[in-house]
């Protein structure tokens, strides 16, 4: 009877040793995670701040001028926000601001206006507007199918720098 006992008391022993070490399913107090664990929340975290509120990451770009022409700085697209930064532009009589899905003067011709830009203002920032994606009939919501924000002269009908979105 006393061997029986034992056995049945290293059973228990060797189930509660065994239900200690089990693998953690999700559901603790988060206290004991690993440092592997912890850096890929902070990797998601990071991630984030590039996140749009919709879920879908904000795009970026740097501008090049085109057609013998300088531009320069950054496009930032985060939501309905479009922000140029640290831009410059060679001057022209009528500069306008487009979302185009390409950078030829056709592209620009079926793409969004968002308005007209300095050419000398380094920080500017335009909202986009009940966007369907270009031309009006694709159905499509806010930036797709859009690759590019364009610098045209609007009166020359010449584009002069464009920033691919990525």
């Amino acid at each position: 009877m006393r061997a029986k006992a034992l056995a049945t008391t290293g059973l228990v022993a060797l189930a509660l040793t065994l239900t200690a070490c089990g693998a953690d399913d999700g559901a603790g107090s988060g206290d004991d995670m690993t440092p592997a664990a912890t850096d890929s929340m902070q990797s998601d975290d990071m991630q984030s701040d590039d996140m749009q509120s919709d879920g879908a990451m904000a795009q970026h770009g740097t501008f090049a001028g085109m057609n013998d022409k300088s531009v320069e700085g950054t496009v930032t697209v985060e939501g309905d926000t479009v922000t140029l930064s640290d831009f410059s532009s060679d001057e022209g009589p009528d500069l306008h601001l487009y979302l185009a899905k390409g950078t030829d003067e056709a592209a620009v011709e079926a793409g969004t206006e968002l308005g007209e830009v300095a050419f000398d203002e380094a920080n500017q920032t335009f909202t986009i507007d009940g966007m369907d994606g270009g031309d009006g009939m694709d159905g499509m919501d806010g930036m797709d199918g859009y690759t590019d924000v364009v610098v045209h002269c609007d009166k020359a009908k010449a584009v002069f720098g464009a920033a691919t979105l990525m």
